[in-house]
């Protein structure tokens, strides 16, 4: 045998090999392409600063304004560790099994763009964790001004928070305030599922019912509430997509919702939160002595009016 012949049929046997790998990759498996979270630290151990590293450049290139955070946070999960122990420890070993479930939380993170809180199921809001998954919205830092209104309120007020989904704005004031009377509602069943989990969980006494807007806020002295206030076909990040729907629409100008509270409205003191440039308005609907609290980015965010 010549060694040009032993030496075709070496390198026809060495194809041979690759397409014979190349076909056991398991059932289900994506050929990389871009959007695709790095891959250098499959299969094998990795420290925990190079893992963050390759997370990062795939959550940053689909368009998240928080790409660290995120990237920690869903880490952190996966080792079933908190943030700090990451820092303190940049060069922990990841793998095994974390690796698998960090590289799932990556790629649902940066592919399909779901809200890191549902991805790691809870949430920071205020003095308190949520839990959260799709069948609520995930709380955010803005939320927070409606207690903070319900903390200026006397000892012993009755307060309830409509809208309630996770149940976020009722147990965090009802864990500052003990000594409030703290109630909340939402149209949805399953929110209330999630909000009374909630409640079990953190062992605060808030009594949380399925029930229509104001239906279920007879007798309170305020009414705390963020209700659906996004204008139909409005152009949202993609996150929101993952989000319930009912949550988040109201209408051709996105005040559906608000214009039937405030029709139904008993309370001395009521609070809603507002999407962008919708304040003015909702403060004539509303009516009474008005006060308008802006969120941390200069934007009008809670209309507060008394009666």
């Amino acid at each position: 045998m010549s060694s040009r012949l032993r030496s075709k049929r070496t390198r026809s046997a060495a194809v041979s090999r690759t397409r014979l790998k190349a076909s056991e990759a398991p059932p289900g498996s994506a050929p990389t392409d871009m959007t695709s979270p790095p891959r250098q630290f499959a299969g094998r151990a990795t420290p925990v600063r190079d893992a963050l590293d390759s997370a990062r450049i795939a959550i940053a290139a689909a368009g998240s304004d928080t790409p660290d955070l995120d990237a920690q946070l869903l880490l952190a999960h996966a080792l079933g560790v908190d943030r700090a122990a990451l820092i303190m420890d940049p060069d922990r070993a990841v793998e095994g099994p974390a690796i698998r479930t960090f590289q799932h939380l990556v790629r649902r993170r940066s592919v399909e763009r779901e809200p890191v809180a549902y991805l790691v199921g809870t949430k920071g809001f205020r003095h308190i964790d949520v839990h959260v998954d799709s069948r609520v919205l995930v709380p955010r830092p803005e939320t927070e001004l409606l207690v903070e209104v319900g903390l200026t309120l006397p000892p012993g007020a009755r307060v309830h928070d409509a809208c309630t989904g996770s149940g976020a704005v009722a147990l965090a004031l009802k864990q500052e305030r003990p000594d409030l009377v703290v109630s909340g509602s939402d149209a949805s069943a399953e929110a209330v599922e999630v909000a009374r989990a909630n409640a079990r969980r953190l062992n605060l006494d808030v009594e949380l019912v399925q029930a229509e807007l104001l239906d279920a806020a007879s007798g309170a002295d305020a009414v705390l509430a963020n209700p659906p206030y996004v204008e139909a076909g409005a152009k949202l990040p993609p996150e929101l997509a993952h989000e319930p729907p009912q949550a988040l629409y109201a209408g051709a100008d996105g005040l559906d919702v608000i214009r039937r509270m405030a029709a139904a409205r008993r309370a001395p003191l009521l609070a809603l939160e507002v999407g962008a440039g919708q304040a003015q308005a909702v403060a004539e609907l509303v009516g009474g002595e008005v006060e308008i609290l802006r969120d941390l980015a200069g934007i009008e965010r809670v209309v507060v009016s008394r009666r």
